[in-house]
C-alpha cells in the first residue's frame, strides 16, 4: 500500500483524473459541471487528515466512490448544475500557509550568498535530467543539497504529495517515483519562469513543470507543478488526450 506521504507514479495521477472525468461524463453528460465535480471530489481527498488518508489502501476507488456520489446528487437536485450546498474551496496541497514562503525567502538568500551563473545552473539541471533519466538515485542524491526542499504543487486537483519533502534522499526518491510506471513520459530541460527547469510529458501533453533552485553544485530547492490549471499554458487547445472508456480499478502506469 502506498501511504499518502509518499510520491504517486505522475501518469498514475494522469489516468486517474482522466478516470474521474470519464465517469462524470457518462453520468452527467458534456458539460461545465465536469471540472466542478472532479474537483470538488479532490477537496473532499484533501479535507481529510493525513492519518486516514494513509489507511486509504486503494485512493483511486475512493476518489471514484466520491464522484458517483457527487453526480448522484446533483441528478436529485430540482435544477441540473446546482452545486450542492457547502461548497468551499480547494485546500492548497502544502504544509502550512506560511511555510513554501519561509523556504523560498531563505532560498532566495542563499542564491545571493552563493550566486550561480546560467551556464553553471544549466549544467547541474541538465545532470538532474540524465540522472533522472537513467534513474540513478544515489547520482541524483549527490546533484542534491543536503537540506534540499521539494514542494508539489497539485492545486487540490490531483492526488499530490500534501508536506514538502526534505533531505537529498528523500527528495531524490520522491522525484524518481513520480517519474516512474510503465506509460511512455519524456523529461526535457526548457525555459521555466525566465531559467532552465525540466517539463515532464505524457504523450504530447505536459504533465509536470519542474523548477529548480541551484547554488553553484547542488540544487537547494524544487518546485514541482502539476496543477491542471496552471498547466494549461503548457498544453495548447487539443493537445490534451481523451479520456479512455471505461474505469480500470487497477493502474499499472509508469515512464520510461
Amino acid at each position: 500500500m502506498r501511504h499518502s506521504d509518499e510520491a504517486t507514479p505522475i501518469t498514475e495521477l494522469l489516468d486517474e483524473r482522466r478516470d474521474l472525468l470519464a465517469l462524470v461524463r457518462g453520468m452527467l453528460g458534456s458539460g461545465s459541471e465536469l471540472d466542478s465535480v472532479v474537483d470538488e471530489t479532490y477537496r473532499r481527498w484533501y479535507e481529510l487528515s493525513g492519518p486516514v488518508r494513509a489507511q486509504i489502501a486503494a485512493p483511486g476507488s475512493w476518489l471514484t466512490d466520491v464522484a458517483g456520489g457527487i453526480c448522484l446528487a446533483r441528478l436529485a437536485l430540482p435544477v441540473r448544475g446546482e452545486a450542492p450546498a457547502g461548497r468551499g474551496i480547494a485546500r492548497q496541497a502544502e504544509a502550512g500557509p506560511g511555510e513554501p514562503a519561509g523556504h523560498a525567502r531563505r532560498s532566495l538568500r542563499r542564491r545571493r550568498l552563493e550566486p550561480t551563473t546560467p551556464q553553471q545552473h544549466d549544467v547541474v539541471v541538465c545532470a538532474v535530467r540524465q540522472a533522472c533519466a537513467a534513474r540513478d538515485a544515489v547520482a541524483l542524491a549527490s546533484l542534491l543539497a543536503c537540506d534540499v526542499t521539494a514542494f508539489f504543487d497539485g492545486g487540490g486537483k490531483i492526488r499530490a504529495l500534501v508536506e514538502p519533502v526534505h533531505g537529498s534522499e528523500q527528495v531524490a526518491r520522491a522525484l524518481l517515483t513520480l517519474l516512474s510506471g510503465h506509460a511512455p513520459t519524456t523529461l526535457r530541460a526548457q525555459s521555466v519562469n525566465g531559467r532552465t527547469g525540466l517539463v515532464v510529458r505524457s504523450g504530447h501533453q505536459v504533465a509536470a513543470v519542474i523548477g529548480l533552485d541551484v547554488t553553484v553544485r547542488h540544487v537547494v530547492q524544487v518546485w514541482v507543478t502539476l496543477n491542471p490549471d496552471k498547466l494549461r499554458s503548457w498544453n495548447p487547445p487539443g493537445s490534451t488526450p481523451r479520456p479512455r472508456p471505461g474505469l480500470s480499478p487497477r493502474r499499472q502506469t509508469s515512464t520510461s
